[in-house]
């Protein structure tokens, strides 16, 4: 038998509703027909200009039932110092558009899907899981995908009492 000791918030993870919210769904919990083999949208938004990412960008497409996946290009400092520092995350704007449009897993390329700030508000996090939408930090390799036509999948095993667990997170191509 082999053991593994470790944090759930370890290389890329997925944050289910129990995260955030001690009602919501425990990763045991999570349908998997919300984690499998979605259609993908995929933001290339390398050029963005700006750390938050505003909902003037994702609102020319249908991501309804879909996993929104925010290529920022910022898995190429992964394990740098600067991975940490001034990193991309989704705007409370942004944030609030993706619930309205009905989105089923958001994921970044990011350190944090929120602005990280000591003690700070999260309402990525807050806003994503309390309606029930996945969330997915630390993604590599978005830059490769085309903008539709991708699927996505990323479960994480179902254990019961735990809000966050690496995954294996990929995508394949029609």
């Amino acid at each position: 038998m082999d053991v593994i000791t470790m944090i759930g918030n370890t290389g890329t993870y997925l944050d289910s509703p129990y995260h955030r919210y001690a009602e919501g769904p425990d990763l045991a919990g999570l349908d998997l027909a919300t984690l499998v083999d979605l259609p993908a949208e995929v933001f290339h938004l390398t050029d963005l200009g700006t750390r938050g990412i505003p909902a003037s960008v994702l609102r020319d497409r249908d991501v309804r039932g879909k996993a929104v996946l925010l290529h920022t290009g910022w898995d190429r400092l992964f394990g740098t110092p600067e991975y940490g520092v001034d990193a991309p995350f989704l705007t409370a704007e942004a944030t609030e558009h993706l619930v309205e449009q009905g989105a089923v897993l958001v994921g970044i390329d990011s350190l944090n899907i929120d602005e990280v700030v000591l003690h700070g508000p999260r309402p990525a996090h807050s806003g994503l899981l309390a309606a029930g939408i996945h969330v997915v930090e630390h993604l590599t390799n978005l830059g490769e995908l085309p903008p539709s036509g991708a699927r996505f999948t990323a479960a994480p095993p179902a254990v019961e009492g735990f809000g966050t667990f690496p995954v294996r997170a990929f995508a394949t191509l029609g």
